[in-house]
């Protein structure tokens, strides 16, 4: 149960499939090494997706290309994703879109690579 409460992408509150509290399209899978995301974004190219961090937060973008002059017919996805602070290597994160898949890849710091961690010797 605490791996559900501490799972960034069940906590989060906004995003594909927001309200609903299941998040439709979405894979995300913690390993030791990295937190990996495969998002389902039919219809959209790797220019049509924008991936950020502001404030440990995960920013992903995805706009297509609007077919006529509706409004309603552009494909848009978007979603924010807390990462907790000083476990990942936010400076590190790679992307690949392909086939209408985004897969993101968040490296996580080692316990001896993290500042807030401070191994005491013991005598």
């Amino acid at each position: 149960m605490d791996q559900v409460m501490d799972n960034p992408f069940l906590s989060a509150s906004r995003g594909i499939g927001a309200g609903s509290g299941v998040r439709r399209g979405w894979d995300a899978r913690e390993t030791e090494d990295a937190l990996h995301l495969r998002v389902d974004m039919p219809g959209l190219g790797k220019e049509d997706v924008k991936i950020s961090v502001e404030q440990n937060t995960l920013i992903i973008k995805g706009e297509g290309a609007k077919e006529g002059d509706e409004e309603e017919s552009a494909r848009r996805y978007t979603s924010r994703i807390d990462l907790p602070d000083k476990l990942y290597k936010i400076d590190q994160i790679r992307a690949e879109m392909k086939n209408g898949v985004l897969k993101v890849v968040v490296p996580k710091m080692k316990e001896e690579e993290r500042k807030d961690v401070i191994s005491v010797k013991v005598e």
